[in-house]
């Protein structure tokens, strides 16, 4: 792995029994960078995502920053580092906006907790004026908005989103890319799970392509851009 590595893959490896979803997927995740993971439905995306969190059982070798992880539980990846914006968010449904933001911090110190939800107010003034609302009462893209500052409220060195886009108007799809912009800028590596390839290639440094749970393109996004038509072949 670069020393300049946030998170490293490699030989990811998932079955289902004899059904093999994720086939040695090997990636990188400069620190500060945005990396897209795009492909179509069914070739092993999320289950990646989910393997690489210690969500689900896998073999290869995870490192995120200098540790080894790969055969950690969920939760001490989280500590360590690693947050997620999972597909369809779930958010606490009946508890306030700021209660869900103070959920993601729930391990810190008091004083963090009150400096990162000072934090995620400044960066997403909507989810400020949404505070004291229940989160079920949010629209779709406030809920989304309301994922990522509770990912953020952890202070990641990682962040992974799995289809942040999904199901929202297209004038909220250019706001989410806009604030995964703003948290590169905030020096946080982004791991984008993405079905919107134009979109994802036109956000990120790097772009892998996985189809039938193996990389079959990866390259910088300026090249993937250049190459779209070969791109989109590989997403069919």
């Amino acid at each position: 792995m670069s020393a300049a590595s946030a998170l490293s893959v490699r030989g990811l490896q998932v079955s289902y029994g004899a059904i093999h979803a994720v086939r040695g997927i090997d990636l990188d995740v400069p620190k500060g960078s945005v990396v897209a993971l795009i492909g179509p439905n069914g070739a092993g995306k999320t289950t990646a995502l989910r393997a690489i969190g210690g969500q689900q059982r896998s073999r290869g070798t995870v490192t995120l920053g200098e540790r080894d992880v790969s055969r950690w539980r969920a939760h001490r990846i989280a500590a360590a580092g690693f947050a997620q914006v999972p597909q369809g968010r779930r958010l606490f449904a009946e508890l306030t906006v700021e209660e869900n933001l103070l959920v993601g911090a729930w391990r810190r110190p008091a004083e963090a907790r009150r400096a990162a939800l000072r934090e995620a107010y400044e960066t997403f003034p909507r989810v400020r004026e949404r505070a004291h609302q229940r989160a079920g009462d949010l629209s779709g893209g406030e809920q989304q908005m309301v994922a990522i500052a509770r990912a953020l409220m952890r202070a990641p060195s990682v962040v992974a989103m799995d289809e942040p886009s999904l199901g929202l108007a297209p004038i909220v799809v250019k706001e989410v890319f806009k604030i995964i912009d703003r948290i590169r800028e905030l020096g946080v590596s982004v791991l984008l799970v993405e079905q919107n390839a134009a979109q994802a290639i036109a956000v990120s440094d790097t772009v892998y392509v996985v189809n039938s749970g193996q990389v079959v393109y990866s390259g910088p996004s300026s090249s993937a851009a250049d190459e779209f038509d070969l791109v989109s072949a590989y997403l069919r």
